[in-house]
């Protein structure tokens, strides 16, 4: 079984990255420095469950939200948050269930293929993921509207909106490993940072949406423990500024890691993100 770092994906690859601070190497930011402006954290959540077959073929129940919290002098407030209810099957499946429960969305899986019991499962909950994905680009836009100068993390890859690349104040924060941006002995340089030191900045080669600046950050010592232990890959916008500005975001995220949060990826997860995570399960 995939360890924490690479559970969700079953396709780990190696895809070079292109290295903006050459040469790859550790590099040590400065101790750990709070961030005292005012800071944004978006997550999301989802809980699916198997309703049944119509036939052969599956029926997926789905609760998905996201949500922004914004903290103000260390306390954090509920910002904005959406959430909707889904059941994902194929359209004859869907349509045998009669009417469903006001307010719940039908989303309909792809006919292009044969139906199959396992692989439409599959499909459902990819189709769950991909929801959940949009409700958080809609509920971060809210959240721009409201507030356009507020720095905001995401859980997650900034290539997932156009709109997200190209903020100038939003970091994405990347726990998965699964897709790695170096090989030979920039891999090992890499995945053996030390505590508390970011890698030099890289461009990953990706196919999304459009490119990001990005550099890995040790968040925990691994020594003893997994290769991926406490590293995250932190992305920004693609910008010259950015680059400059990768020091000062180090330190900040480095006093991001306490509280310590009570989960299995504590080693990884920002207590920020913990904290949307827990208010968004808590509101549902």
């Amino acid at each position: 079984m995939p360890g924490p770092a690479l559970q969700g994906r079953t396709d780990p690859v190696i895809r070079p990255a292109r290295v903006l601070e050459a040469p790859l190497r550790a590099i040590n930011p400065g101790p750990a420095e709070p961030w005292t402006a005012p800071l944004g954290f978006l997550d999301g959540v989802q809980h699916t469950e198997l309703l049944g077959y119509v036939g052969t073929q599956p029926v997926l129940g789905a609760r998905i939200a996201a949500g922004v919290r914004r903290r103000v002098e260390r306390v954090p407030h509920g910002a904005v948050s959406r959430e909707r209810h889904l059941v994902v099957g194929r359209a004859a499946a869907i349509a045998a269930l009669g009417e469903l429960p006001e307010g719940t969305d039908r989303v309909l899986l792809a006919e292009d293929e044969p139906p199959h019991p396992i692989g439409d499962l599959e499909r459902a909950r990819a189709q769950v993921d991909a929801e959940r994905t949009r409700l958080e680009i809609t509920v971060a836009g809210l959240f721009r509207d409201e507030d356009p100068a507020c720095w905001l993390i995401v859980d997650g890859t900034l290539t997932s909106s156009p709109d997200w690349v190209r903020d100038g104040r939003m970091l994405g924060v990347v726990k998965s490993h699964a897709t790695l941006p170096f090989e030979g002995d920039e891999l090992e340089c890499y995945l053996t940072l030390p505590v508390g030191h970011r890698s030099s900045a890289f461009t990953p080669q990706s196919r999304r949406i459009a490119p990001v600046h990005a550099w890995g950050l040790r968040l925990w010592p691994w020594e003893g423990r997994d290769l991926m232990h406490g590293l995250i890959r932190v992305e920004t916008a693609a910008t010259d500024a950015a680059l400059a500005d990768a020091n000062r975001l180090a330190r900040a995220l480095l006093a991001e890691r306490a509280p310590i949060s009570a989960d299995p990826r504590s080693d990884r997860l920002l207590y920020g993100i913990h904290d949307v995570e827990r208010w968004l399960r808590a509101r549902a």
